[in-house]
């Protein structure tokens, strides 16, 4: 049974379709179902899709008005790839997080959080991973102005000792 198909029969809101692009699967997805389609990719018995590989964000602004999140999934079973895509509005680009999935998402989703501005619901942290919490905007959308100014702050050791000098003292 095609992919699609199958994924559609046990999530029918994810409406998928797949596509081949550079010989490889290409399966689009709503976003509204993206969590149950994951869970679903992730615990298929004959060929389960068992690891995340990547997970990042394509900024179709231009053309579409919409940011892509994209996975890149592999079944470790086969070593069959699957790139899936899922589109979020870009006035308000929300889409489940798979952090519980798969733990490797956690990073991927934060930067996406971080660079796009995309919000995944249910993530553990979500908070910016690359730039500093006071900078503003998200530097990898195409409607960022290069020329944009960010707000001074303080200069900050980013790795600080957690712990007190007291803390730290022999007993």
């Amino acid at each position: 049974m095609a992919l699609s198909k199958e994924l559609r029969e046990a999530v029918p809101a994810a409406e998928a379709v797949v596509s081949t692009n550079a010989g490889g699967e290409v399966l689009k997805i709503r976003a509204g179902a993206a969590f149950d389609a994951m869970t679903y990719l992730r615990n298929r018995t004959d060929e389960p899709f068992n690891q995340l590989m990547d997970l990042t964000c394509v900024d179709r602004v231009a053309t579409d008005r919409i940011f892509e999140v994209v996975y890149q999934l592999r079944s470790l079973d086969t070593g069959r790839r699957l790139m899936v895509k899922a589109s979020v509005a870009q006035d308000d680009p929300r889409i489940a997080s798979v952090a519980s999935i798969w733990k490797s998402a956690n990073w991927g989703e934060r930067e996406a959080y971080d660079m796009f501005g995309v919000c995944f619901e249910g993530h553990p942290d979500l908070r910016r991973i690359l730039l500093y919490e006071e900078f503003e905007g998200h530097p990898l959308r195409k409607s960022y102005s290069y020329l944009k100014r960010q707000p001074l702050v303080e200069e900050r050791d980013p790795i600080a000792n957690p712990w007190p000098a007291k803390d730290l003292e022999p007993r």
